[in-house]
């Protein structure tokens, strides 16, 4: 019997990884602090037109899943990218998706 290329547990994380950036809201979040590098709930709030409250819960979730980090500055929380894979794997996903036949042109 031949042995996995990639181990078992491997796979159950990664599928926890994408089925967590699965969700256009939180791509969008996430691609919103690529951008900033570093932004409080209010910020990215404003920056996607995303209501807070629900800013908060997409962030707490990526947060659990090791996507994002956060720190206290002051009264605020400032959260970026703690992941530096997913970075390169929406860069990767993207520039593939634009080079797709058929799908609408980025605004």
């Amino acid at each position: 019997m031949p042995v996995p290329v990639v181990p078992d547990g491997l796979l159950e994380e990664a599928a926890r990884r994408f089925a967590l950036l699965g969700d256009p809201t939180r791509l969008r979040i996430v691609s919103a602090l690529h951008d900033a590098e570093e932004i409080s709930v209010g910020g990215l709030a404003s920056q996607t037109g995303i209501p807070v409250a629900s800013v908060s819960q997409h962030l707490n979730r990526l947060a659990h899943g090791g996507v994002v980090a956060r720190r206290r500055e002051g009264t605020s929380v400032k959260y970026r990218i703690a992941d530096e894979t997913i970075e390169a794997l929406c860069d990767v996903v993207c520039a593939g998706l634009q080079s797709s036949p058929g799908l609408p042109e980025a605004s």
